[in-house]
């Protein structure tokens, strides 16, 4: 009998199968992904986030919680959905207290347009290009070192194909499985650009 058919899975059976083999543990993270995906919609009229905020707060709140649960920081005290709804309310707040201060200002860096004023058009459309070209190549570099299945999906991404295209084309369970596994991917990314 597969304990992800339908309806809820208890904690146990998550907890147990997130820190079971690569098979299972992938089943249990998107049948937890799936299972509390409702927050999202609480959180767009709570929060007064758009779904796509809401959505990626949750992804990422997922994923501490798989990490905690991986490497034994969560404790039981509370049920999951309780530890989740309080890590994911608390991503809401901070990304919602950051978007409302002018914190962010400080660090917007001047773009290259705005470097590129004084200098001759001429000149300026070479530089803007070879600028342009190498970032290119660094990010193609980058991706390449991210695995294949990330680079594959990451390419679909870029080329504007939804997440519900692409876990048809790659063969995921769901849209919202695909976009946790792209931020997965992202993050291995951005973690080769420190």
């Amino acid at each position: 009998m597969n304990i992800f058919a339908r309806g809820t899975v208890p904690d146990d059976k998550i907890l147990s199968g997130i820190l079971g083999d690569s098979v299972l543990k992938r089943a249990t993270e998107n049948k937890l992904y799936e299972q509390f995906a409702y927050l999202i919609k609480d959180a767009t009229f709570k929060h007064q986030l758009t779904e796509d905020d809401a959505a990626s707060l949750y992804a990422d709140a997922i994923l501490v919680i798989i990490e905690h649960i991986q490497k034994k920081r969560f404790e039981g005290k509370s049920s999951l959905k309780t530890y989740l709804f309080q890590i994911f309310s608390n991503k809401c707040v901070d990304f919602i207290r950051k978007a409302s201060t002018n914190k962010m200002s400080v660090y917007k860096t001047a773009s290259i347009d705005d470097l590129l004023i004084g200098v001759p058009d001429e000149t300026r459309s070479i530089l803007q290009e070879m600028i342009s070209e190498n970032e290119v190549n660094v990010l193609k570099t980058k991706i390449k070192q991210i695995g294949e299945k990330c680079q594959e999906m990451m390419m679909s991404w870029s080329e504007g194909l939804s997440d519900e295209k692409i876990a048809a084309e790659m063969g995921y369970q769901s849209a919202g499985v695909v976009k946790t596994s792209r931020l997965r991917c992202l993050e291995k990314l951005r973690a080769l650009y420190k």
